[in-house]
């Protein structure tokens, strides 16, 4: 469960555009070790899956997707010099934020399954919100390697989501890999989609096992973005442009 470290009241600030915007920091809370939630005192209007870049003095700007919009919500894992230095805000500092931008998430079918892989649950929770919202059937797969790196499966059960849990080292929920336990799950039930955010790796996995078993699945990649607006071309991948085309791509 994420450990609240401060909650001074909202400024009630709405926001959305393109250019970078000072934003204060309302909340703060510590999902694991090296994950942190930054709640924002702002609102945005955006679709799950798209994302934001974020900036500091000193930084170069850097992707985070949206775990929520209202207000707007970003988890982040210390990774490097730009995620600690977001790891070290407190309540009432600024950071500046632009977007939405790329391409989100499609919701379509009755029943779902919904894969994330370590902080990769952020955008899957905005996601699940919208479609329970829309009375679809949630199931929500949280992997990590081991069970304090387990993020979200306390939101996705307040959303009304069904949770599976997975650790490769089987310390908590069910043993294996995140595509190992949704091939579990799709060949025990029945979905219509398939929804994906997570390392690469995982993805290929998720990629490969809707391929085998004929469910369309939705997939967000992470890659090294520096425009966010297609400009730069840091971000292509097998001919896409992930910053403009995705981070969600389509298979199926």
């Amino acid at each position: 469960m994420a450990e609240e470290i401060l909650s001074p009241p909202s400024c009630g600030v709405w926001w959305a555009g393109g250019h970078p915007r000072a934003i204060r920091v309302m909340r703060i809370l510590q999902e694991s070790p090296r994950v942190r939630t930054l709640i924002l005192d702002a609102r945005i209007e955006a679709q799950p899956g798209q994302f934001v870049m974020a900036w500091l003095p000193g930084y170069e700007e850097k992707p985070f997707s949206l775990a929520e919009v209202d207000p707007v919500t970003l988890t982040v894992a210390r990774v490097g010099p730009f995620s600690a230095a977001l790891h070290a805000l407190h309540p009432g500092d600024r950071l500046w934020i632009r977007g939405p931008l790329g391409r989100g998430f499609t919701i379509e079918g009755r029943r779902i399954l919904l894969v994330g892989g370590g902080y990769g649950v952020a955008p899957l929770a905005f996601l699940a919100r919208e479609a329970i919202a829309r009375g679809i059937q949630v199931t929500a797969l949280t992997a990590a390697r081991r069970a304090e790196d387990v993020l979200y499966g306390d939101r996705f059960r307040a959303l009304g989501a069904s949770v599976v849990i997975a650790t490769e080292d089987g310390s908590a929920g069910e043993p294996g890999r995140a595509p190992e336990v949704a091939a579990r799950l799709l060949r025990s039930g029945s979905y219509d989609a398939l929804y994906g955010c997570g390392p690469e790796g995982m993805l290929e996995g998720l990629r490969a096992l809707a391929a085998t078993l004929g469910i369309p699945a939705q997939l967000s990649y992470e890659a090294y973005m520096r425009c966010g607006i297609g400009l730069c071309g840091s971000c292509e991948r097998e001919g896409v442009v992930l910053c403009l085309e995705g981070p969600v791509l389509r298979f199926g």
